[in-house]
């Protein structure tokens, strides 16, 4: 070759190749990297010397210039640690690139081609023929002239920095998969195929104790290069048969100490695993031949195993004393990433275990319900505090509660947790919507309060909640909503849009934010469909939030009455949600059946004396037409009777009745417009004072009082 510069000695590559010491002059053919035929066999994988800096032959810099079609032009690979790098005149840089790199190097590439920034240190892999990979730091530098095309320049991963940069790719993801993945990658740069093989407890986020080592199970987590293995061969997400954890486990725990260990060839291998199968499961393929075992250890006292990383090599490239302290180093410096994840694991399933706790079961026979909840990736920052709910009230009417707290992880599943038990507590004492939200906005408010200590370094001030309560008689849904997004509500003539609730600060405001919450009622006829969901379903960073209620509210109108409800939410969540979103997707779909006509009956009197005769008449003709047994007959017209004279002695104005057949019991409602709240004395039948509600506590299998806007509601359950 001319080792005479050319005018062109000013671009990129000729640059590049001056500092190689060779020169490539401009237009010559394309040297291909590896040695010669008298170098000898092709297959034959060179070895990088331990003192690279010791002769001048063994750099780790080499330069390839490619044109506008991404062709190779010229190169300079002359470096021994390039050998066997197929790099041929006119030959794509594809073909050196593993073939799941191709198309994000490729769309790098082009973009620098395009805009002319060159793309500086991307860590990649380049193919050797012999089916073996190269780690290099890889800088995309553009020409001189835009038809000149583009300058790659490549630095073969030396030792410190292969280090430092797969320390910083493993600790990227918390993900435990991602993480061992992350891991084998980095591993590959030492042999033909590394495993990471993770101990089951450490897989699925549990704690790992010395005393659980000697039953150890292990589970494959990672393999590279991703390639058609032989029949019987472990890939990700299978175990190890039982023998191969046990000796592995044996093999890195000499001494009872964790160790790394060389089996130097393939009989030593096969003596060691003895069964077919076991050999058939770990071992790759009939050319490897070697295999490095490292254990993953976190320090402590006694150290603990997490698992086991392999890596193997033919037997024409045996492991040098140096390689194996490298990659003793390399696994030591990620372990503690691994048990990061195992932790955030932990931490995920606890969460997501409380999530699905949450999660309504039935719906009851005035209402189907169907839920989704789909949890953030686990590579995000953990599973939030978004949490929906449905329960039947005492009263008859249903709850249907959505709540989203601010931030992720463990505290916010305490505070979620707190705040969804609570607001059922309170509604089921009876209290109205906006009166449960003045509560959990006090609770937030001390939570947040760094003197009583609940807070533990966690802040849920802004969290969003709505509650609706859905009443099967009138049809109607009284609504009130803390700072979240407003419920959509389908019709049954398919109108759909999002219920007309003002915005309110969320929950824990500061107090001259805080304004009274307020409810809203709405009419929903038997048929409709009403969605509460978290900000996860609709945000998108594309569009608007009204944009994204809008989305939602179209997504809703399309589900016909017949549908199952459980698959059209699945499909609401499928169309509006992404694969893997940052924040958590939660969607309760609530569809309206209420009470048939026939099935309830409601009656004003005035409050007078001669109410509680009235009553009885009334209900008395009802349980007849009815048809219900005949000491109910003789019960709910007596219980009727206390709790309407009740009324009108401690209460003013018109009393209502109502009657209602739900199932396999009776519902009976007596309302005032007293405020006083009933209560059952400790006196007996005889005493004058409270003996109305002796009768009542005796007749009924339960009973209680809720407030309404104008007074006051007693319930009473019989049994039919």
């Amino acid at each position: 070759m001319d080792s005479t510069p050319s005018s062109s000695s000013s671009s990129p590559f000729d640059l590049v190749s001056s500092a190689l010491g060779r020169y490539i002059p401009r237009g010559g053919s394309a040297t291909a990297a590896g040695p010669s035929p008298a170098q000898g066999d092709r297959t034959t994988r060179r070895r990088v010397p331990d003192e690279p800096a010791a002769d001048r032959h063994d750099q780790i810099l080499g330069v390839v210039n490619l044109d506008r079609d991404l062709r190779l032009t010229r190169c300079n690979l002359d470096a021994a640690v390039f050998a066997g790098l197929d790099a041929v005149a006119g030959s794509p840089f594809a073909d050196l690139l593993p073939p799941g790199d191709v198309p994000t190097v490729t769309r790098r590439l082009r973009q620098v081609l395009e805009i002319g920034e060159a793309h500086v240190a991307r860590i990649q892999r380049l193919r050797r023929g012999d089916g073996s990979e190269l780690v290099v730091s890889m800088s995309i530098l553009p020409a001189a002239a835009p038809s000149e095309g583009l300058t790659v320049s490549l630095i073969a991963m030396a030792r410190r920095l292969h280090l430092y940069a797969a320390e910083t790719a493993i600790g990227t993801s918390l993900d435990i998969g991602e993480t061992a993945q992350s891991l084998a990658e980095s591993l590959l740069a030492w042999g033909d195929v590394a495993a990471v093989d993770l101990d089951f407890a450490v897989w699925t986020g549990e704690g790992v104790t010395e005393q659980t080592q000697g039953r150890i199970r292990l589970r494959r987590a990672a393999l590279v290069p991703d390639r058609v293995w032989p029949e019987g061969y472990l890939t990700p997400g299978d175990d190890l048969p039982s023998d191969a954890s046990r000796l592995l486990a044996q093999a890195v725990r000499r001494d009872d100490a964790p160790q790394a260990i060389v089996i130097p060839d393939r009989e030593a291998v096969e003596r060691l695993l003895g069964s077919p199968r076991v050999i058939r499961a770990l071992v790759p393929g009939d050319r490897s031949a070697s295999v490095a075992c490292i254990p993953l250890v976190l320090d402590g006292a006694p150290p603990v195993v997490l698992g086991v990383a392999e890596v193997w090599r033919r037997a024409d490239y045996p492991f040098r004393d140096s390689e194996l302290f490298d990659l003793q180093e390399l696994v030591a410096r990620t372990a503690h990433h691994v048990d990061l994840a195992r932790q955030h694991q932990r931490e995920h399933t606890q969460v997501l275990a409380l999530q699905r706790r949450l999660l309504p079961r039935t719906g009851g026979h005035t209402l189907e319900i169907a839920s989704v909840y789909q949890p953030a990736t686990p590579d995000s920052a953990g599973v939030g505090g978004d949490w929906v709910n449905s329960f039947p009230l005492p009263d008859g009417r249903t709850a249907l509660v959505v709540g989203d707290v601010v931030g992720h992880g463990l505290g916010a599943a305490a505070t979620m947790g707190q705040l969804s038990m609570e607001a059922r507590a309170l509604l089921s004492a009876g209290l109205a919507p906006d009166e449960v939200l003045e509560h959990l906005d006090e609770t937030v408010t001390l939570l947040d309060d760094a003197e009583s200590g609940l807070a533990a370094g966690y802040s849920a001030l802004g969290s969003t909640c709505c509650i609706a309560l859905y009443d099967p008689v009138s049809h109607h849904v009284a609504l009130s909503s803390a700072g979240h997004l407003p419920p959509v509500l389908v019709l049954p003539d398919g109108r759909a849009g999002p219920l007309a609730v003002s915005p309110h600060p969320g929950l824990g405001a500061e107090f001259a934010l805080r304004e009274p919450f307020e409810v809203y009622t709405f009419g929903a006829p038997p048929g409709s469909l009403l969605a509460l969901y978290t900000d996860g379903l609709v945000e998108d960073p594309a569009l608007s939030i009204d944009e994204g209620i809008s989305r939602l509210a179209d997504a809703l109108s399309t589900v016909h009455p017949w549908d199952a409800l459980q698959q059209a939410a699945r499909h609401v969540v499928s169309v509006l949600a992404p694969v893997r979103q940052r924040d958590d997707v939660t969607l309760l779909l609530v569809r309206m059946i209420g009470y048939r006509k026939g099935d309830t009956a409601t009656w004003r009197l005035p409050a007078r004396d001669d109410a509680p005769a009235r009553a009885r008449a009334h209900v008395s003709a009802l349980l007849r037409q009815w048809q219900t047994r005949g000491d109910t007959r003789d019960d709910l017209p007596l219980l009727v009777s206390e709790l309407v004279t009740n009324a009108v002695r401690f209460a003013a104005g018109p009393i209502t009745v109502r009657l209602i057949r739900a199932g396999h019991s009776l519902l009976c409602e007596v309302g005032d417009t007293g405020n006083g709240r009933p209560r059952l004395s400790r006196g007996g039948l005889l005493d004058d004072g409270g003996r109305g509600l002796h009768v009542v506590h005796r007749l009924t299998t339960r009973w209680g009082v809720r407030w309404t806007d104008t007074g006051k509601v007693v319930w009473a359950e019989v049994a039919r």
